[in-house]
């Protein structure tokens, strides 16, 4: 297990980020579950005209766009995964989302207006990294619509092994940096029905996790206790989603929310037994023409025999995943976007959280507060799909984050 001298966690956060698309847990272009509007007879007639039309330039402007390579050619699109920390050692990799609508299925259905809503396609992804101090990780996901988007299945399995610095936050006082090695086998897959023609949802969910932590210093054991080193979680979830946005990749309009509760049982196979809970929100609201104000609210927590992997953080751009943990969080965040041009916008956001419960109450607790810029093209306009990068900085470390989408997942 090569470690450099000093760890930084940016491999945590673009390890984490890899599973999280690949297994479709909001995540990402694999885990968009909403279609955006539907394309015009006119577009997809000059879709259709690959004699007189590049498969990469837009009918309507003439720019680069991927719409019609995507939609109507069983295309691919390349996310690439870039590490560059010097204190982690050089890496990255790439994910390949891949879109299909099967043969004779709808691309629209009607909605609870009336409107057509175009149903999106069925995406299917594929993707792995390494770093330089060899964390490691690969995966396979899909989300896919039936019966004119009646149900949905997302879902996908991962292999990772992932060099981290745990810190202690939650669990012990003073706060301690650990260093562990997790080799994880992961599965999640779910299904969703529609309830009647509105926008609301029904999931039941199955977690599988198998994780094998390692220390890389025999003296920290004394910092854990048996459960934390229980390798298999296993749990069946529930949950609720509404969804009003008009467009599930990057929107301008309307809302997005979710709760859902997760319990794992030594009947369904865990080693551990506990819950975890989670509700969050996004809001969307334009401002005049060029401007759209975005909100994000962010709650967890877990009860019971809780592993210390499994604990919950503060999760924004610019804050190192799992470096403020405990038994509940909250994250409030906000984002201005700015479209210079039809085709190029830009964005700045900032973002506070807070972990609390088992080691200090809310009040006590401390604030972690990122913020950031970011720029955008609109890579896919038939879908609404931006592409682009943010450059983010929080307590204590500055990263570069390649977006496909809302950062918000």
């Amino acid at each position: 297990m090569p470690r450099s001298k000093k760890r930084s966690p940016l491999d945590r956060c673009l390890s984490l980020a890899l599973v999280s698309l690949l297994l479709g847990v909001g995540g990402n272009v694999l885990a968009q579950e909403q279609a955006a509007a539907p394309p015009t007879e006119q577009e997809v007639g000059a879709a259709g005209q690959s004699a007189h039309t590049s498969l990469f330039r837009d009918p309507q402007d003439g720019k680069f766009d991927m719409s019609n390579w995507l939609l109507h050619h069983r295309g691919f699109l390349p996310v690439p995964i870039i590490i560059t920390d010097p204190a982690l050692g050089f890496g990255g990799g790439v994910m390949l989302a891949f879109f299909h609508r099967p043969k004779g299925s709808s691309p629209t259905r009607t909605g609870p207006d009336g409107k057509q809503e175009m149903i999106t396609p069925n995406i299917f992804g594929v993707g792995g990294m390494k770093t330089e101090y060899g964390s490691k990780g690969y995966g396979a996901g899909a989300m896919m619509h039936f019966d004119e988007d009646r149900w949905r299945y997302t879902g996908g399995i991962a292999d990772a092994d992932l060099n981290l610095d745990f810190y202690t936050s939650g669990r012990f006082f003073p706060v301690q940096s650990v260093a562990v090695n997790l080799q994880s086998k992961v599965s999640f897959q779910r299904v969703s029905r529609r309830i009647g023609e509105q926008d609301m949802f029904l999931s039941l969910a199955w977690i599988y996790m198998d994780i094998d932590p390692r220390l890389e210093v025999l003296e920290d054991r004394k910092h854990f206790t048996d459960l934390d080193f229980e390798q298999v979680s296993s749990g069946l979830g529930l949950g609720f989603e509404y969804d009003t946005r008009d467009n599930p990749f990057t929107p301008s309009l309307g809302y997005f929310g979710k709760v859902e509760g997760n319990f794992y049982l030594p009947a369904i196979g865990s080693d551990v037994k506990f819950q975890s809970y989670r509700g969050h929100g996004y809001g969307y609201w334009p401002l005049g023409t060029k401007l759209v104000l975005g909100g994000r609210v962010d709650m967890r927590a877990v009860e019971g025999d809780v592993p210390f992997y499994r604990l919950p953080y503060i999760d924004l751009r610019g804050v190192p995943s799992a470096r403020y943990q405990d038994s509940h969080t909250g994250v409030l965040e906000t984002e201005l976007r700015w479209n210079m041009t039809p085709r190029w916008a830009t964005i700045g956001f900032i973002g506070a959280g807070r972990a609390w419960g088992e080691r200090a109450s809310f009040d006590d607790a401390s604030t972690a507060v990122s913020k950031g810029l970011g720029l955008r093209y609109l890579i896919a306009r038939q879908m609404g799909l931006y592409v682009g990068a943010d450059y983010a900085w929080g307590p204590e470390d500055q990263t570069v984050i390649i977006q496909v989408g809302s950062a918000w997942r």
